[in-house]
């Protein structure tokens, strides 16, 4: 069975999906599960499901709130509640089961291992293989409480990260052109993040486009500008030098 929090919340079991329809049994489970084996105390329970400013009788509703959730877990695992009671609050233990973030973790640091061995095509492969595993924004949008953004917020970095070390895995094996769209509406999406912009002006670069390439830095010096004030890292300002004076070291990777 897997608990999946990389995108609406919900528990699977073998070839059926349960998601909880209550919204705030909903943000317990994720809380828990973002806490998965550690004990969350019922205060910051609280603040996740009402905030700073919790009803009067939210302790009575919390007990209610963890016993539908254990009727739900219960019913969908066919086995006990996976919820355990302690002193100081309420943990949820994984056991055997699975929790897609961890999954996700775990592809990428596979992926890493390939590219340090020269593995390229498994560590693309694995990064794909991990982001295959979202199905839209971490926790479908849930971000009420303090942990609940915290976890949202690292998600969404996490798969960023991952979406660009897959791309340089992909230039690595010389499928420039085959990405060149992609990183176009990655630009757009993320027009700050100069990762994605260094590698949309190799992939152009690459595949015979250098006018091109020079204005997505161009494009991009100018958002920096204008929204921050900054200029682009040194590692875009190298990028843009050697792309003016046809570097042959840029073309080494595209033959791979």
């Amino acid at each position: 069975m897997r608990y999946e929090l990389l995108g609406p919340v919900r528990v699977v079991n073998g070839n059926k999906t349960s998601s909880v329809s209550a919204r705030k049994v909903e943000m317990l489970l994720a809380a828990l599960l973002i806490r998965s084996d550690r004990v969350v105390g019922t205060d910051q329970l609280m603040i996740e499901i009402w905030g700073e400013n919790p009803p009067r009788r939210a302790t009575a509703g919390l007990h209610v709130y963890i016993s539908q959730l254990r009727k739900f877990l219960t019913r969908v695992t066919h086995g006990r509640s996976p919820i355990l009671t302690t002193q100081k609050g309420y943990l949820l233990s994984l056991g055997s089961h699975e929790l897609d973030v961890h999954i996700f973790q775990r592809m990428i640091q596979q992926g890493r291992n390939h590219h340090r061995a020269g593995q390229l095509v498994e560590s693309y492969n694995a990064f794909q293989e991990a982001l295959d595993l979202w199905r839209g924004p971490a926790l479908g949008g849930l971000h009420d409480g303090p942990l609940m953004n915290s976890f949202a917020g690292w998600a969404e970095q996490a798969r960023l990260a991952c979406l660009e070390e897959l791309v340089d895995a992909a230039l690595l094996l010389g499928r420039h052109r085959q990405f060149i769209g992609f990183l176009y509406s990655l630009t757009t999406e993320y027009p700050l993040r100069e990762a994605f912009h260094r590698q949309l002006m190799l992939a152009l670069y690459r595949s015979g486009c250098q006018a091109d390439a020079l204005n997505v830095y161009q494009s991009l010096r100018t958002v920096l500008k204008d929204e921050l004030g900054l200029e682009p890292c040194r590692m875009l300002k190298d990028l843009q030098r050697a792309i003016l004076l046809g570097d042959p070291g840029l073309e080494v990777c595209a033959a791979a």
